[in-house]
């Protein structure tokens, strides 16, 4: 596993698991990732949205011979606070491996038919308390569950774009060479990259760090006291982000690189437009007549506002990003490239 992705699955492992106020007794804390659970069979068999096993099935263009390897990822609960060790389980090829880590057991196999593989990652953990809840299941579970495939020749199929037998995971293509496989525990795109600008995990590095770290910084003294309490994974975690300083919190604010093309290169989008007949340029005066129901956007109904960037989508359609003119922090606004975004038939030009 190249470098890149090992940190994008180490910073998703704890996704869900801990996430804002990063308290034990959080309801978002108690609910952990939409897929990657496996429980044990006995609780599984309960509900048809629980799973004993999570299993990726993918299409490759590869050659019959092609070398293939599998690695999975995980969280093992443990104590009594909120806690759990990360866990790591290889295969070097197509075949089938048992596991166990305390009382948490398992089997993790690898095979390819034809142009189809297929990863399986199953709980054997016994679990004798059929009548258990779900707090109790989950000390028994494989949490945050993430499999990687991978492929030493040719290259695998889009997940995104196939009907695969894929369940309890997302697993989308994850490098630029298409030779790896992530099956990931939430909704992911296609080669999805931490942010360059990341700090460092704060189990979630992808796209939200900037409100994580602001919300870090604002926990109630209570709240940094039952953190101590619970993962030192957690604790070290809240502590750096705690020490974030102002231009650490600039620096992770969303931004809109150019493109070479773009002129003047820090203008990004299109200078002009033709829509419909109509012609928007950048710096023109639009009024705004939403036709939504967005109380964000109806009270801005019949407002004066200055086109500051056009773009077009891959789709062909048309975003004016507007500042409103007698908004007092226009210029802050348009100085930091937060806009308020309307389609073309949402304005009338003035």
């Amino acid at each position: 596993m190249n470098t890149q992705l090992e940190a994008l699955v180490t910073s998703m492992l704890f996704e869900g698991y801990a996430l804002y106020p990063y308290t034990p007794e959080a309801a978002k804390n108690s609910t952990p990732t939409p897929f990657g659970i496996v429980y044990p069979s006995s609780y599984a068999a309960q509900a048809d949205n629980t799973h004993d096993f999570l299993q990726v099935d993918v299409g490759i263009e590869a050659p019959p011979d092609a070398a293939l390897s599998a690695q999975v990822r995980f969280l093992e609960p443990g104590g009594e606070r909120h806690q759990a060790v990360p866990r790591r389980v290889e295969l070097d090829g197509p075949g089938t491996e048992e596991f166990s880590f305390g009382a948490l057991s398992g089997r993790v196999s690898l095979e390819r038919s034809g142009d189809r593989v297929r990863a399986r990652v199953e709980n054997l953990t016994h679990f004798d308390e059929p009548t258990a809840d779900r707090p109790t299941a989950l000390r028994s579970s494989l949490l945050s569950t993430h499999v990687v495939v991978e492929t030493g020749a040719g290259r695998f199929l889009s997940p995104l774009d196939e009907a695969g037998a894929n369940v309890n995971c997302w697993p989308v293509l994850a490098t630029e060479s298409d030779d790896a496989v992530l099956a990931a525990s939430y909704v992911l795109p296609d080669h999805p990259e931490l942010a360059p600008n990341s700090k460092g995990d704060l189990f979630d590095g992808t796209e939200i760090e900037e409100a994580l770290l602001l919300h870090v910084q604002a926990l109630s003294e209570g709240e940094r006291e039952a953190i101590e309490d619970q993962d030192p994974a957690v604790r070290e975690m809240v502590a750096r982000a705690a020490a974030a300083t102002p231009e650490d919190l600039f620096r992770l604010h969303g931004v809109m690189q150019p493109t070479p093309t773009d002129e003047p290169a820090n203008s990004p989008g299109e200078s002009e437009i033709e829509v419909d007949g109509r012609v928007f340029r950048r710096g023109g005066k639009v009024v705004l007549r939403p036709r939504g129901h967005d109380i964000h956007d109806t009270i801005l109904d019949g407002r004066v506002a200055t086109v500051e960037r056009i773009y077009v989508d891959m789709d062909d359609k048309v975003h004016l990003g507007l500042t409103v003119d007698d908004d007092p922090g226009q210029d802050v606004m348009r100085t930091s490239g937060r806009y308020t975004f309307f389609k073309p038939d949402e304005v009338e030009i003035r």
